[in-house]
């Protein structure tokens, strides 16, 4: 049976215009309306304009045949390819004395007038548009046009005849020339590789060199699109993007022209940027949500780095300031943005530039004094550095009640924690009245601490923390908006919105740092320096074992070669000989230490790079006080632009850059540091931005397992879910221990706070707060560590918990205050340190450096859960295990490295002959007969090592698993295990052999 149905690609574009005419309400056109000389509908062009501005055509001669007409045109078209379609639309055109309209804006709710002028826009589609002036019959397959300006081009494939949007991709590539007028730059606003899978975009045709970008929707939190019950899996570009009132509203706030200034030659280079999918649904998704629920509520961003963050807060900081309800009423009177970015400002100010009119709409707050002039005269939009925002507001007027706020919250995780969040509440809402109720200052400050009614918040992360998901995520529901419920009663919160890590990775648009993820291993061994075997405490020991080594000044050598023989081997050739790398060291003396051991292997090398160090502050090494800038010889604004330049290739960082640093240049990380959760994901993904000729980047790490760095990303790579609400009843549990200790009582704490709001002499507070510090030296030192802990756990829960509870004790935030200013003047609870001889008794023998695996670290494809905020209430010292220095140096050895052996039967009866051996060497008998253990056990050592060595030549394999401290699957040294399982073996036996003699 034959199908009559059209699954060619002429069928995927019939089934295409006939939507856009049938439901869109679009004109078909065709090529007699096109004008290929101008790539322009000439038919529409001047049918639009005859319908709204006919008396500027007649006052000027414009008709058919005219010169007049044909100079209207030529002006027209150098005008788009200098200014841009998208711009020319919106803004119109002079001719001559004269200002042409070519599109009428969407209307206001009640504004019938602009209605009609709205209406009189005509947009339409040309299918198979012969768009060249040459002989040649090339068409392309659909154009669409708005008032005869084309904004969008496509090409149609179809898998049904074994092709997809990659054939559109390639045929855009070779056969559709960026000379030709209708591809050259900003005649366009993009053009779109399309099948019935998947969606491309490239917003400037370069031919080979052009870039297309996906424009799909995501599947599963990855890439590509879902299957669509209801028809094609690409159906929502003609259904959804391709109406009216979404090209008016792409057209009018989201397509732009920005100019990029080259750091070295300062040239600039213009680009046009056009809306991702996911940006696109996450801005008007915001705005119709801000429209319908109003004033004072909150919204969680968590969008992957590489999601484009900077240009969807852009787009959304303007368009809120234009936003009205339904009784064309403004939302918002100001939208404030807080972020730790100051570039974002010059961002946020070129985006609205293509818009309106700058200097009137986007202020920068540099200091209360501005802020509060902003505010005061309704500036649009107000830009100011998160570290800044507390003190800015601590000066500022509260006289804002009156007014509405959108607050556009930049990386939320850094930015939001009770006390910067009572002060923002406080200020916009208005709360802060001057009384001399001291019970109504503190309701105030209580109200304060919420969300203020008058106030929306927008949270943007890529890395949602448990407190941030608990303050702006949105409870789970089900498919009829139901909370779902914990077994506990308590809700879960996910992220409003979300744009995962996989997709950003899968589609592209970011670099997966851990593709190429190089772990090593450290084989060393620490000798006993002292004739004694004190006592340490084990744990503590092993950690301060690992710093021993890994700073000692040979260690870093030997890392620092590695770092710089990869870097010169591998690294400099990449990205076209521009790739940079970081160095991301434990603490800053380390960081000192590694610049200039990196910069002796630089000079060895005679290489013709340098490096660069960034820290904050001053350190005292080497008999001197250091800062970033006296070793780098320029000032410390100066990093970021020296960096990208040459001779500058090595960043060494400790803890500056870590986070927020955007340089697409990097390309590889050398890790000396542990990293944990989102430190780890932050961190690294300092790699992950993409840049021309950077299809890879790698990571050396010398301190930390790759199976901890997928458990960090893990969390991170797809959704991520609160899994419970924070336990309110812990605050009571803490402050029942806290009475316990009879520090305070509830009479001194409300006397406290009288005084304190009061602003009283500052002597009656302290004669309060040193007689409760007296109390507190008393205590025996188990319950000062308890009670400190507790009194911080305190102060930090409630005032996170305070922002999020609906009503809350007034002897809570009492106590709060009272805590803060206690633990302020406490003394420091010293615990002995059972380790603090630990360095003087050992040295280091030996250290190598290998390489452990090189991999590529896979994360699982699943939404991850965080616990709620641990509110701790059980503290104390630990009791340290003791034990003696030997134990605890075998110990330490047994961590590091693995053997394999290729003919394990033989190793063994070789280690069964040495135990036999052994027992026979007089030394190692009159050892154990006159000696110490210890001593007797290195006698033993050398015998092993003498018997092995004699061995050389009939077991290789055992003589190099010895010396070059092969390790086994427990990390455990076969040095050290040898030994170890010799000497258990034998001592106790000839001990007693040589006693009854």
């Amino acid at each position: 049976m034959k199908s009559t149905m059209d699954l060619s690609e002429k069928g995927l574009e019939t089934l295409i215009v006939n939507h856009l005419r049938n439901v869109n309400d679009f004109e078909e056109a065709s090529n007699f309306d096109y004008d290929r000389k101008y790539a322009l509908d000439l038919t529409r062009l001047f049918r639009f304009l005859k319908e709204t501005q006919n008396e500027k055509l007649e006052a000027l001669a414009i008709k058919d045949g005219s010169i007049e007409k044909e100079n209207f045109l030529a002006r027209l078209s150098n005008q788009i390819l200098d200014k841009g379609t998208a711009l020319l639309l919106r803004k119109g055109m002079k001719y001559k004395h004269l200002h042409f309209d070519l599109y009428m804006p969407l209307p206001s709710v009640y504004n019938e007038r602009s209605k009609q002028m709205y209406s009189k826009n005509i947009f339409s589609v040309s299918r198979q548009l012969a768009y060249t002036e040459e002989v040649s019959k090339k068409a392309l397959d659909m154009a669409v046009f708005i008032n005869g300006l084309p904004i969008m081009t496509f090409e149609l494939k179809n898998s049904y005849t074994h092709q997809n949007y990659r054939n559109a991709i390639e045929q855009y590539k070779n056969y559709r020339s960026s000379k030709e007028i209708l591809f050259r730059f900003k005649k366009c606003f993009a053009h779109f590789a399309v099948c019935d899978s998947e969606v491309w975009m490239c917003s400037k045709l370069d031919d080979k060199k052009s870039i297309f970008l996906p424009f799909n929707k995501g599947n599963d939190g990855g890439a590509g699109n879902p299957v669509n019950p209801n028809g094609l899996k690409t159906d929502y570009l003609w259904k959804e993007i391709l109406t009216k009132n979404i090209l008016s509203i792409i057209t009018e706030r989201f397509v732009q022209i920005v100019d990029e200034v080259n750091s070295k030659t300062k040239n600039k280079k213009q680009k046009q940027i056009f809306p991702r999918y996911h940006q696109l649904y996450l801005v008007m998704n915001l705005l119709e949500d801000s429209k319908k629920d109003g004033v004072g509520k909150r919204y969680l961003i968590q969008h992957s780095a590489g999601s484009g963050k900077s240009n969807s807060i852009a787009w959304l900081a303007h368009q809120l300031t234009e936003l009205r309800n339904d009784e064309d009423k403004k939302v918002f009177d100001s939208i404030i943005v807080v972020t730790d970015r100051v570039n974002l400002d010059k961002q946020i100010r070129n985006t609205i530039k293509q818009f309106m009119e700058v200097s009137s709409t986007v202020g920068w707050a540099k200091d209360s004094k501005t802020l509060r002039n902003l505010l005061e005269k309704g500036t649009a939009v107000i830009i100011t550095i998160v570290h800044k925002f507390q003190f800015l507001l601590d000066t500022i007027s509260s006289d804002l009640k009156t007014k509405k706020f959108a607050i556009i919250i930049d990386e939320a995780h850094s930015s939001q924690n009770g006390s910067l969040a009572s002060k923002m509440n406080i200020v916009l809402s208005g709360t802060e009245e001057e009384s001399e109720d001291i019970e109504d200052k503190i309701i105030a400050l209580i109200a304060g601490k919420k969300m203020a009614s008058n106030a929306s918040y927008y949270a943007f992360t890529a890395t949602p923390k448990n407190k941030t998901l608990e303050l702006f995520g949105k409870p789970m529901t089900d498919y009829l908006g139901n909370p779902i419920l914990n077994e506990d009663g308590t809700r879960s919160f996910t992220a409003h919105y979300t744009y995962t890590m996989k997709q950003a990775i899968e589609e592209g648009y970011i670099l997966d740092v851990l593709k190429n993820y190089t772990t090593y291993s450290s084989y060393y061994k620490i000798i006993k320096t002292s004739e004694d075997d004190p006592e340490f405490d084990k744990k503590k020991s092993q950690k301060l074992l690992r710093t021993f080594v890994e700073s000692n000044e040979y260690a870093i050598s030997k890392k620092a070669t590695v770092i710089v023989d990869h870097f010169h081997n591998v690294v400099c050739k990449k990205m076209g000989g521009l790739a940079r790398a970081m160095v991301v060291a434990k603490d800053i003396k380390r960081a000192i230490e590694y610049y200039y051991a990196i910069d002796s292997e630089m000079k060895k090398r005679k290489s013709p790079y340098k490096a660069v160090i960034a820290f904050s502050g001053e350190k005292e090494y080497g008999g001197k006080i250091l800062t970033e800038s006296v070793i780098n010889g320029f000032a410390s604004n100066e990093i970021e632009s020296k960096f990208k330049l040459d001779p500058y290739r090595i960043l060494v960082v400790a803890n500056k850059f870590q986070t927020g640093y955007d340089e697409p240049l990097l390309q590889t990380m050398y890790v000396d540091k542990i990293l944990t959760d989102v430190k780890a994901v932050q961190t690294l993904s300092r790699l992950n931005r993409f840049y021309p000729g950077k299809s890879e980047v790698f990571v050396l790490d010398f301190a930390n397992k790759s199976e901890d760095i997928a458990k960090a990303f893990d969390t991170y790579y797809k959704g991520t879910i609160l899994s419970g609400e924070t336990d309110i009843n812990k605050l009571n549990d803490l402050t029942d221990r806290l009475d316990e200790f009879e520090i305070y009582n509830e009479e001194s704490v409300n006397e406290f706070i009288e005084i304190f709001l009061k602003e009283d002499y500052r002597s009656k507070i302290d004669k309060i707060i040193d007689t409760c510090v007296e109390k507190f030296k008393e205590l025996d030192l188990d319950d000062r560590i308890e009670f400190k802990s507790s009194a911080k756990s305190f102060v930090r829960t409630y005032n996170f918990l305070s922002v999020l509870m609906e009503d809350s004790k007034t002897y809570w935030e009492k106590l709060g205050i009272f805590l803060t200013n206690l633990l302020a003047k406490l003394p420091k609870v010293k615990t002995e340190d059972f380790s603090y001889e630990l360095y003087s008794n050992i040295d280091l023998d030996s250290y190598r450096l290998q390489v452990k695996e090189n991999k590529s670290i896979y994360l699982t494809n699943a939404d991850s859960e965080l616990k709620p905020l641990p509110v701790q209430t059980a503290v104390g010292i630990p009791v340290p295990d003791l034990d003696k220095l030997s134990n605890i140096l075998d110990e330490f050895h047994k961590v590091w490295g693995s053997v394999e052996f290729t003919n394990t039967d033989r190793v063994i009866d070789d280690i069964k002959e040495i135990q036999e051996e052994v027992k026979e060497y007089e030394k190692y008998r009159n050892a154990i007969r006159g000696s110490d253990e210890q001593n007797a056990k290195d006698e033993l050592s050398k015998i092993i090592n003498e018997i092995i060595s004699g061995r050389v030549t009939s077991n290789v394999e055992i003589y190099k698993a010895f010396h070059e401290e092969k390790k086994n699957y427990l990390n455990q040294s076969f040095n050290t295990w040898l030994i170890d399982l010799v000497f258990n073996a034998t001592y106790d036996a000839i001990k007693k052999e040589v006693a009854r003699q």
